[in-house]
């Protein structure tokens, strides 16, 4: 389980040398903590997905330290990273990363099966909350980025998690849409005291976030 998740310093190498950087993040010593929602205001090229990747270790070229609890992340092993990816921390990524060729349903058990994390009922209630019960059967590439948000979406939910990072989660949603989303969201971080992390470039989901940053 990890608790706390700590930047010191951190920044990417390609702002390493730049003497007018303001941010709430880069080049500080920021925490976030299990159980509270953050949300990471940032402008186009200020390292927002950067940011996602470092955390969740797809990515190592920044300088500074990273620690999940007490442990800098770039001493972590290749399976010590799966190990995390099944059981700790889920993402939402900006571009998503479905399989095109594949349904939406298909694209969200491919990940269920990995962690029998979640019962087909309840998987196919999100697709009806969130107003794609009649996608279940649809290929990815021939739904909207809407659609596909959301899709994306149950896909992250269904792993036990400490922390789930959403980048630009909402960006193609319409207000009811992105509501309901929050409204899953929140639900199920409660049910497991985990913490919330969404960036933002303009959206973002209405929440009574505890923290926001400025990147």
């Amino acid at each position: 389980m990890i608790q706390r998740i700590k930047l010191h310093n951190a920044v990417p190498e390609i702002f390493a040398k730049r003497e007018d950087l303001r941010s709430d993040i880069w080049l500080q010593d920021v925490a976030f903590e299990r159980g509270h929602t953050y949300l990471i205001e940032a402008e186009s090229g200020t390292g927002k997905s950067s940011l996602c990747s470092y955390l969740y270790g797809q990515r190592g070229d920044y300088r500074g330290t990273i620690l999940f609890d007490d442990e800098p992340i770039s001493k972590f092993s290749t399976r010590r990273w799966c190990d995390i990816r099944q059981t700790t921390l889920s993402i939402l990524f900006q571009d998503l990363r479905l399989f095109g060729e594949l349904t939406a349903l298909e694209n969200v058990e491919i990940k269920n099966r990995l962690t029998n994390m979640r019962d087909q009922k309840t998987i196919i209630r999100w697709f009806e909350e969130l107003g794609i019960g009649d996608k279940l059967s649809s290929r990815i590439d021939r739904m909207s980025y809407g659609q596909q948000q959301r899709v994306a979406l149950i896909r992250a939910l269904c792993q036990p998690f400490d922390f789930i990072i959403l980048d630009e989660p909402i960006s193609h949603l319409d207000d009811r849409n992105s509501d309901i989303m929050r409204d899953i969201i929140l639900r199920e971080a409660k049910q497991t005291g985990a913490g919330v992390i969404a960036t933002s470039i303009g959206k973002h989901m209405n929440i009574d976030y505890d923290k926001r940053l400025s990147l």
